[in-house]
Parts: C-alpha cells; sequence; structure tokens
C-alpha cells in the first residue's frame, strides 16, 4: 500500500453517514479515482458545498469506494462529517499538512518539513512498507506497519532486546526456536539449547551478550555477539522472574514476579541471590533504570513499589493508584519520570526523579490493554498493544494520545524494541505477524543511543 496523488481527480458520491463512500464516474474534464490505483491511499476533499472533509482514505476498485481512513480537519471539529442525503463532490487533494514547515516530530502536530526533508518521507512512504498505514489526529505523524514472521505460535515470545548489530531478538517463552529482525528487515531463526514456558524478557550485557531472563526455566540461556546460544546454572529456580535490568556496574538484575529473591547475574557471570523487602505472588513485572542507578521494579500484583539502589539497598515505596495486574513493564522518560505501562490499569502511574509518585489519564482503557512500552526519538513513550484496539503514546509534555494499529488481536504483542532507524518493533506473543511503527523514518540514530539507560523496556 502505498500515497499515492493524481492531478485532476474529482467524483462525487451520494453516500450517507460517516463510512465508506461509493464514488460515481469522473466530472467532465477530470480524471476517476480508478488512476489511484486498487487498493492505494491518497488524499481526499468530500463536500457537499456546506460540510467539508479533508483526509486520508483507501481506494477499492471493486465496488469503485474510498474509505475514510483518516481525517485532518472538517467542518465537523475534525471529525468525521456525516453527510445527509445529496450530491457531495470528492476530489483528489494536498492538504495543509503536507506543506513546508517544522522536522516531522511525530507527535500531533503538522509533519511539514523542508522540501529535501518531505521528498525524503514521501519516498519512504512509497517504499514497499507491508501493509502500511498512516497514524494520528489531524496529523500524519508516524507510519504503522505489518510484516512475516518466520515462527509463530501461541504465547510465543515476550519482550525483545537489540543486539550491538542492530538485530531485534525476540525472546523465547513458548517457542522452540529464537527469531530475529536484521537492521534490513530481515526475519530469520535460530536454535534455542533449553526450550520450555521458559522466558520472560531479556538483557543486553555490557559485553554485547543477550540474557533471557527465566520464568519458569531452570537454567539461565544467552546469545553472545557471534550467534551462540550457551545455557548457565541459576543458584534460584523454584520462583519465576519477568523481565530484567541492566546496572551501571555490569550486573543483570531479574525482576522477581513470584520468586521471593533476587537474582542477579555480574559482569563475569557469576549468579547470586539477596533479600527482597516486599515479596507476593505475581508482584513484579518489569524494571527500569533511573537516572540515578535505582533499579525500580513495576509493581502489577504488588501494592507497593520496590527499588534497589546502585549500593544494592533494597526498599519499598508507596504507589498513589493499586489493582491486580495493574502495570507491566516500565519506561524512563528524558525528564527522568518512569511510567508505568498500563495493563488492567485504568489510569496512568509514574514517579519522578525525585521520588513523588502521581497519576495521569488515560485516553484508552481496556482490560489486557498494553504489555511494555518504549521510548521514541522524540520523547514520545508509546504503550506496546497486547488486547488493546488501538495505540496510545504519551509525548514530552506528557500529552497522551492514541493512534490506529492494521492488526489487532488477544494477547496480540508483549513488549517493545526501538531500533537504530527509529522503527518500534512489538514483540508477537500471539500474533501471526510483525508489526512496527516507523517513527523517525530516513533518520538513523546512533547505537549508543539506542542503548542508552533512557531506552529500558519490558
Amino acid at each position: 500500500m502505498a500515497l499515492v496523488l493524481k492531478d485532476r481527480v474529482k467524483t462525487t458520491t451520494t453516500t450517507t453517514g460517516t463510512g465508506t463512500v461509493t464514488l460515481g464516474s469522473a466530472a467532465a474534464g477530470y480524471q476517476s479515482f480508478s488512476v489511484i490505483g486498487d487498493g492505494q491511499q491518497t488524499y481526499y476533499v468530500i463536500s457537499d458545498a456546506t460540510n467539508w472533509e479533508t483526509g486520508t482514505g483507501t481506494y477499492t476498485a471493486s465496488g469503485t469506494t474510498l474509505s475514510r481512513t483518516q481525517v485532518f480537519e472538517s467542518s465537523n471539529g475534525d471529525a468525521l462529517v456525516n453527510f445527509a442525503a445529496g450530491t457531495k463532490d470528492v476530489i483528489v487533494g494536498y492538504p495543509s499538512t503536507a506543506t513546508a514547515g517544522g522536522v516531522p516530530n511525530c507527535d500531533n502536530s503538522s509533519i511539514g518539513t523542508d522540501l529535501s526533508g518531505w521528498s525524503a518521507f514521501q519516498a519512504a512512504l512509497q517504499s514497499g512498507v507491508t501493509g502500511g498505514t498512516l497514524f494520528g489526529n489531524n496529523s500524519t505523524n508516524g507510519i504503522v506497519s505489518t510484516y512475516s514472521l518466520v515462527y509463530t505460535t501461541t504465547t510465543a515470545y515476550i519482550g525483545g532486546v537489540l543486539a550491538p548489530n542492530g538485530d531485534v531478538h525476540f525472546i523465547s517463552s513458548t517457542a522452540v526456536r529464537g527469531q530475529k529482525v536484521s537492521s534490513t528487515g530481515v526475519v530469520s531463526t535460530y536454535s534455542l539449547i533449553y526450550t520450555a514456558q521458559s522466558y520472560a524478557g531479556g538483557v543486553l550485557a555490557s559485553n554485547g551478550d543477550i540474557h533471557f531472563v527465566p520464568a519458569t526455566a531452570n537454567r539461565g540461556q544467552k546469545i553472545n555477539s557471534s550467534g551462540v546460544v550457551s545455557t548457565y546454572s541459576l543458584v534460584y529456580t523454584a520462583g519465576t522472574y519477568t523481565g530484567g535490568v541492566l546496572s551501571p556496574n555490569g550486573d543483570i538484575h531479574f525482576v522477581p514476579s513470584s520468586a521471593p529473591v533476587g537474582q542477579k547475574v555480574s559482569a563475569a557471570g557469576v549468579v547470586s541471590t539477596y533479600s527482597l523487602v516486599y515479596t507476593t505472588t505475581g508482584a513484579y513485572a518489569g524494571g527500569v533504570l533511573a537516572s540515578n542507578g535505582d533499579i525500580h521494579f513495576i509493581a502489577t500484583g504488588a501494592d507497593r513499589g520496590q527499588k534497589i539502589s546502585a549500593a544494592g539497598v533494597v526498599s519499598t515505596y508507596s504507589l498513589v493508584y493499586t489493582v491486580g495486574n495493574g502495570y507491566i513493564g516500565g519506561v524512563l522518560a528524558p525528564n527522568g519520570d518512569i511510567h508505568f505501562v498500563p495493563l488492567e490499569s485504568g489510569i496512568g502511574q509514574k514517579i519522578n526523579a525525585a521520588g513523588v509518585v502521581s497519576t495521569y489519564s488515560l485516553v484508552y482503557t481496556v482490560g489486557g490493554a498494553y504489555s511494555g512500552g518504549v521510548l521514541a526519538p522524540n520523547g514520545d513513550i508509546h504503550f506496546v498493544p497486547r488486547d488493546a484496539n488501538r495505540g496510545q503514546k504519551v509525548s514530552a509534555t506528557g500529552v497522551v494520545s492514541t493512534y490506529s494499529l492494521i492488526y489487532t488481536t488477544v494477547a496480540a504483542y508483549h513488549g517493545g524494541v526501538l531500533t537504530p532507524n527509529g522503527d518500534i518493533y512489538f514483540v508477537p506473543r500471539n500474533a501471526n505477524r510483525g508489526q512496527k511503527i516507523s517513527t523517525n523514518p530516513g533518520q538513523p540514530l546512533g547505537l549508543g543511543v539506542c542503548l542508552s539507560s533512557f531506552l529500558n523496556k519490558f
């Protein structure tokens, strides 16, 4: 699917309501929408001389229809117009959001940029993004697309990790093989030594090894930068861990879920355990490294927050909002706030660098909505969709918004990874295809940025 613009395309419709419109024949002196091409997207304008709407739609040759995928502006407060009976003009237009302006920043503002930048963005739109669609409210602020996977099965992967060479590794849960996506988008699998309903999340060690976080596994497993998979002994295996964090001293901490003790792997490969202040079944899910070196465990079934300092001191703190399975995973914002990713919670919750816990309203909530989060290059925090039928993000200024997804299903994705080119990959759990968001088309990032402590993800 590509974005296609053609000159002098105009027709009429008598369709009523807010849905897909059926197109008539071309007006005199104009082309029909058939020049756009079956299944292709275009910019449209619909008007009955009083009411009007501009946006992005998809042309379908069978039935000669145009969907109203995304509204830019309209006479109905920039929402879909409920057109009444009568004849409406439908034309291909060029919206103001595509004119020169500032650099694209993936928030709910203009996509406008300098001419060369805009041309590069148009090229990205038409460069073969499979199943691509524009998303956002009153703007074109990113590209959501899907891609084929080599291996799919129920509850296959939980969490992912960006390797130093740019590969994204999905961490096996019930999958019998590892799966990764290269920096060029090639999906491949590799053999594991230990398979079971075994791991939940992963962490990149300072030496380039990727450690899988043991859930029900009775041994640790890792893959090095050369692709060699190996296992190692754990000290404690009776309880589960969910997610992990790399501390400044090189220790990898596994986040306790039902485990009554903390467990970590040093940079030298020594595995050890330590005492926790608070333990309960299903207590925490995922962790985040704060700017001061503290590691925060994200409360899901716990009624309090828990953290371990850089000096190894474990302590707890009060939360504003608690509910069973409330949050799952967290993300460190550029200003030092740690956002808890809502799972069953109806409100957002965060803790700032001074330790103050607060809550904020969400746009979209549903049971089992999101699972993990990722910090985008522009400072937006994207929640990874689980059961949610739309994406949700929090901007650097605290504005919460949603956007359309291409593929949704129950327990679809679990965790996400930001790659050097600005793509955010959702890690497939029950999904039979990969899904990603291109937040920064054609603008590579440095691996030093992508591997910074500001990009913790479950």
